[in-house]
């Protein structure tokens, strides 16, 4: 029996090939960009942990609780590492 190796349908183009042919291509964030996905990421951390709340389930709500100050704290230290202008 031979086993013979099939190549995708779609092939990347460019520069940047991707693990999976036709997803997006990986834009490199600017500062201001990442902070905000930071800060988005930790609300949504937040919320999950409340939902867990209450549903009554502890552990994963300790959990994401705890883990919502993470991102803020990466959020924070982005903004002393690459010093760009103060938001309004």
């Amino acid at each position: 029996m031979f086993v013979t190796i099939a190549r995708p349908a779609v092939e990347p183009q460019g520069p940047d090939t991707v693990a999976v042919p036709g997803s997006p291509s990986i834009t490199e964030l600017t500062p201001r960009a990442l902070h905000a996905r930071l800060l988005e990421n930790a609300a949504l951390r937040r919320m999950r942990g409340v939902e867990r709340l209450r549903s009554n389930r502890l552990e994963d709500a300790d959990y994401w609780l705890h883990a919502a100050p993470v991102a803020v704290r990466k959020a924070s230290a982005l903004r002393e590492e690459r010093s760009f202008a103060p938001l309004p």
